[in-house]
Formats: C-alpha cells, structure tokens, sequence
C-alpha cells in the first residue's frame, strides 16, 4: 500500500498465476488514491518509489515495491500498474496502481535498468555482463582493460526483456550490444531503438523477431549514447551523447543526418506536445536545455540540481518535474516561464519519474 510519512505498512502479497490488475484488498480496505487524482511516482535507487501530489505538488507517501535498488519506472495506460526496474534483485515489480499494493515480482536478469510500458507488455533493458558501479572514463586504461576482458570472455551484450503482464512472465528477450541504455519505439510501432553505451552505437531491432535492422555508429561525435527519444511526427530520433555533449539526430529510415552540440553530460529527452522544442536534462551542467527543433539552436538553460536524469510534463503541461538523485530532490520548473518555482525533497537517490495520467517525459509519453 502507498504508506504516509506517520504510519508505514508494507505489502508482502504475491499473486501466482495470472495477474490481475485489479483491486486485490478488501471492499473495507481504504484506496490511498482517488482516480482524478494526478500524481507523480519518483523511482529511487536506495529506497522505492515516493509519490507526489501535482495539485499541492508536496510528498503523499511511499510505495514499496518489495525489491532492491528501484531505477526504471513505467505505467500502464490504464493506469492500473505501476511498474519498476529493481537493479540489485534482477526483477521487476508489478504493483497496483491504486492500492500500492505489490502483485507480482518477475524475474528478468542482472541489473535491469531502462523500462518501457507499451499496451499489456513491458520493454526492460538488462546487463548480464554488468559489473557494477559507474562505467570508466572512455579511452582510459581501465575502459580499455575492460573492452579486452569482455572480449576475452565472450561476455554477453544486454538483452531487452519483454514481459506479457497478462501471463505475468518474460516472453522473450531481444539481444542488444554492451550496457544497452535507452528504449524507443519506431513510428511504426514494429522496431525498437536502443541504445549501447559500452558499444558506441544505437541499434535498430525488429520486434517481432528480434533481428538487428541497422547499427548506427556514434563513436565519431562522443561517447556513451545514452537517451533516445522519437518526435512527436514520427519523422526522426535523437538520441544523446553522455560523454560527447551532442545531440544525434536519425531520420526515419535510420540515417544519422544531423549532430547537435549539448551543454555538458547530456541524457534524458522530451520533446514538448507539438514537438517544437527538445528537452535535455545535464548532469554536469546542472541544468534543463531547451532547443527549438527548426533551428536547433539552444533557446535556455534551466538550473536544476545533481545528477538529474529523468524527467516529465505534468499531464497538463503547465510544469516539468524533473528527478535529482545527487541533491535528493525533485525540481519543479514552471513552462510559462521556464524557471524553477519549487524543489521537493525526495530522499535515497531519485532517479525515474513519471504520472499518471500519463504525461510526456524523458520515459514514458501519454499514449
């Protein structure tokens, strides 16, 4: 259940069988949340998962999500589930939306990190050959000693999960490259882009059958491609570059025709509802840049705090959220004026948010 700040209880149910996304107390069983009610849900590495109120914009409570180590976070379309990515137990865990009751853990692989929510099935990037802890500087001895053990090794590249919510089980996993990041879908629906840190590149995969379509290369604008986001008109993609500070950007026969200069460690994207402005969430630089998407010139740089990956619009746009995990915080920046108004303290490393109703955001869009 969702637990207020005075009184903690923690859910221990797990369904077997089939999962149900409906209510799974009692009638006399109080429903923390009121379906009008727009929130926010903030993943968090060390804890699990605080909600937030957009109308007070101030903490409700805290989900439990039954596992370890909370990063990618997604929900469904009907805002039933709630899902989340836990990095340290190699799962991911379906909860009741509405109760915050947990349903279900399903098992996925090492380090599950990046989660995408698409109808009744659920898209989770994961690590077999993780080794734990920030990846090393590129081009330095210990990146290099790493690339010729893991070559040595055949160590094998990350997969891509994808779970039926409906059988409540990993149905199949698509093999992307070393340390795959990002998720994005085509326009078309039928392809996944994603994106591979350790490999410099951004792979296109058939869905269906899991074939690699294209490799395209980074590795000559910057290092660690992290992001990757679809316009709105289905017409390209741009992914980031951590380590490069650049933008790429891939037409949608996935071509890469166009390179863009970011402030410093580039990584979480949202385009706004018409698509005539990209967000960019800086690590570095401590800040939300703005680009118009004609002229991609850079139109502001908004503070925020540290290490702010993710990011979301509120469902009515009037406001951006976006998670801090090093300053412990969530800051609220207002859209009219683009200035941050608020910072919602948010203990144990924020990392991922998102809203329901679903909102557009660095991980997730509303339909």
């Amino acid at each position: 259940m969702i637990v207020s700040r005075g009184f903690r209880l923690v859910s221990t149910i797990l369904l077997a069988g089939l999962i149900s996304f409906g209510c799974t107390g009692s009638k006399e069983e109080a429903v923390s949340q009121k379906s009008e009610e727009a929130l926010a849900y903030v993943s968090t590495q060390k804890g699990n998962v605080i909600v937030i109120d957009l109308k007070s914009m101030e903490v409700k409570g805290e989900i439990q999500v039954g596992a370890r180590g909370p990063r990618g976070i997604g929900v469904t379309a009907d805002g039933k589930a709630l899902i989340t990515a836990n990095g340290e137990d190699g799962d991911i865990s379906v909860i009741n939306r509405n109760t915050g009751e947990l349903i279900k853990r399903i098992a996925i692989g090492e380090n599950p990190e990046f989660v995408r929510v698409r109808g009744e099935q659920v898209f989770v990037s994961y690590e077999p050959a993780s080794v734990g802890g920030p990846p090393p500087a590129p081009g330095s001895e210990e990146a290099e000693a790493l690339a010729k053990a893991r070559e040595e090794d055949e160590e094998e590249p990350a997969q891509i999960a994808i779970v039926d919510l409906v059988k409540g089980e990993m149905v199949k996993a698509i093999t992307g490259g070393m340390e795959t990041e990002g998720i994005e879908f085509s326009a078309d629906g039928t392809k996944i882009l994603v994106t591979n840190e350790a490999d410099e590149n951004i792979t296109v995969h058939d869905i269906d059958t899991g074939n690699l379509v294209k490799t395209i290369s980074t590795q000559a604008y910057g290092n660690r491609p992290r992001g990757i986001k679809a316009a709105p008109s289905g017409e390209y993609y741009v992914g980031s570059l951590e380590f490069g500070d650049k933008l790429v950007i891939i037409d949608s026969d996935f071509n890469l025709e166009k390179v863009v200069t970011t402030g410093k460690v580039p990584y979480g994207l949202a385009f706004d509802e018409k698509g005539e402005r990209l967000f960019v969430a800086l690590k570095q630089d401590k800040a939300l840049e703005i680009f118009d998407t004609k002229s991609w010139e850079s139109i502001k740089k908004i503070p925020t705090g540290e290490r702010c990956w993710h990011f979301t619009f509120t469902p009515d746009n009037r406001q951006i959220l976006v998670a801090c995990g090093r300053s412990d915080e969530v800051v609220v920046i207002d859209m009219e004026t683009l200035e941050p108004i608020k910072s919602i303290p948010v203990p144990n490393m924020p990392w991922g948010i998102v809203t329901y109703p679903k909102a557009i955001g660095s991980l997730d869009i509303p339909n």
